[in-house]
């Protein structure tokens, strides 16, 4: 695809600064489209132009038409989501004008994904291994809370919003106000993550990280790792579902090794971080790049929400530690020396997250998806 105008759906998230950096390196023109006013990406000198749009959270109508607007009027060539917006931004793709194309599968393919109950339901028929899955309060729910200690969680959420765990032998309650949720068995082990970009069921490249430092559920500093067997199990779902576009997963490993996956997030995750960001657009969009560069470090932070938890800490000794570690040793996954504006400036610009987030006692990765995500089935 040759350059045109991109319009990254997301600003204040660091993978969406990934990509303007990478998008604009190859020619291309650059604009962000977001709710918040002042945000991240907003601070970048990649970025040609930052646009104000209503939050999803508030009419997912006027969200859409507000998008098509910008397009329409800036010449948009691609339209780039990367978080939970994707949902959302989904369903332009049978309203762009011609020549526009929306990075996306159909958003029937994507609720599928997102949706925790149909993807485990998808993943098991396939003879992947994910834990038993059912409705919360159907027969097979109350079953499989009656064997084995289990998790209660909304069908359609993120960034762990509304988990509740309980025992084996008691009957599942809502762990939230959410309309569906699901009952899934408890795996107990080492929480990973991937991310993953494909080109019809081929993978061109999967990174394998846990988290070093979490903001609730969140991580803020993160560590790569290799995990053959993860990486294997990302490879056959992609090939087996034909997947094109971004895909990432959460597994628990067991103790004796073996990767369940506990949900998919069909969007981009911080994954991304460990690729060379110069590669992100080809890999993108040309299924015959090479595969992607990785970063030559393991461990990458958002150096902020890293020290605020440091200093949360700092009466926990073992975790103090674990954090300190990280927020000195970890590099910053938004710092470039040719674009600094974006991390010198993000106390500003991220402002209005931090302020919700103290204002709410949600954690930062809560509040900075909170209006943007899809938590209902209806569109």
């Amino acid at each position: 695809m040759s350059p045109g105008t991109v319009l990254i759906t997301i600003g204040r998230l660091p993978k969406a600064l990934d990509f303007a950096r990478a998008f604009q390196a190859r020619g291309w023109t650059v604009i962000v489209a977001e709710p918040f006013e002042r945000h991240l990406t907003g601070a970048s000198n990649t970025v040609a132009r930052s646009l104000v749009t209503p939050a999803p959270s508030a009419g997912k109508a006027a969200y859409l038409e507000a998008l098509l607007e910008i397009i329409a009027r800036h010449g948009v060539d691609l339209v780039l989501p990367l978080s939970e917006e994707t949902m959302h931004v989904a369903h332009l793709r049978d309203r762009v004008p011609p020549g526009v194309t929306v990075y996306s599968p159909p958003a029937a393919d994507l609720l599928a994904l997102h949706d925790k109950q149909s993807f485990a339901a998808l993943a098991a028929g396939h003879g992947l291994t994910v834990p038993p899955t059912a409705a919360l309060g159907s027969p097979e729910a109350s079953a499989l809370a009656q064997v084995s200690d289990y998790v209660v969680k909304p069908a359609l959420s993120c960034s762990g919003r509304g988990v509740a765990f309980g025992l084996a032998g008691t009957e599942p309650a809502p762990g939230s106000e959410d309309a569906r949720q699901i009952v899934q068995k408890r795996i107990r082990g080492a929480h990973f993550s991937t991310f993953s970009i494909a080109h019809a069921g081929r993978v061109s490249i999967t990174v394998v990280y846990r988290g070093l430092v979490m903001s609730g559920t969140v991580a803020v500093a993160f560590e790569r790792v290799e995990h053959p067997g993860i990486a294997a199990w990302v490879e056959d779902f992609v090939a087996r579902t034909d997947h094109t576009g971004f895909i990432a997963f959460d597994f628990i490993v067991d103790p004796e090794g073996c990767p369940y996956a506990i949900e998919c997030n069909p969007r981009v995750n911080s994954g991304v971080h460990f690729i060379e960001t110069e590669d992100l657009a080809a890999a993108t969009l040309d299924p015959m790049a090479p595969t992607p560069r990785l970063r030559n470090t393991l461990w990458m932070q958002q150096f902020y929400p890293t020290l605020t938890e440091t200093q949360g800490a700092i009466l926990q000794p073992g975790r103090f530690g674990a954090c300190f570690r990280a927020l000195t040793r970890a590099k910053d996954v938004s710092w470039s020396p040719r674009d600094p504006w974006p991390f010198i400036s993000m106390p500003v610009t991220a402002f209005q997250i931090i302020a919700a987030s103290i204002r709410t006692g949600l954690s930062f990765g809560e509040v900075s998806t909170a209006d943007i995500s899809w938590f209902e089935d209806a569109d």
